[in-house]
């Protein structure tokens, strides 16, 4: 083996080797931690205020259900929410379901 390989593979087993570079590593795995944590938590804070608003009005539209449904809480669920937004969406499922409201301004 050439002296620059030996070189090279004694670099690169010192940098695994080393504390600092666990360390890294692992705060990187932390950070991501501390992200999840926090999209789970805006997510479980966003279905309880939607679900609780169309529960008070006592209907939703369709529009209304397939957002709050399918894009945050099929996600926020699978991402390991936890009970208390699927109780509010177990009492949303079963809100009348009103076609959507919404009208184009274009003439």
């Amino acid at each position: 083996m050439g002296p620059w390989i030996q070189t090279i593979i004694t670099i690169t087993c010192t940098l695994l080797a080393s504390s600092g570079f666990w360390a890294y590593i692992q705060k990187r795995g932390n950070a991501s931690n501390a992200e999840k944590r926090l999209l789970i938590g805006l997510a479980h804070d966003r279905i309880i205020w939607l679900g609780m608003q169309y529960i008070e009005r006592g209907w939703i539209s369709q529009d209304e259900y397939e957002n709050l449904h399918d894009y945050l809480f099929i996600p926020y669920s699978e991402a390991g929410g936890n009970g208390s937004a699927a109780k509010v969406m177990k009492d949303v499922d079963n809100l009348p379901v009103h076609k959507t409201g919404y009208k184009s301004k274009e003439r």
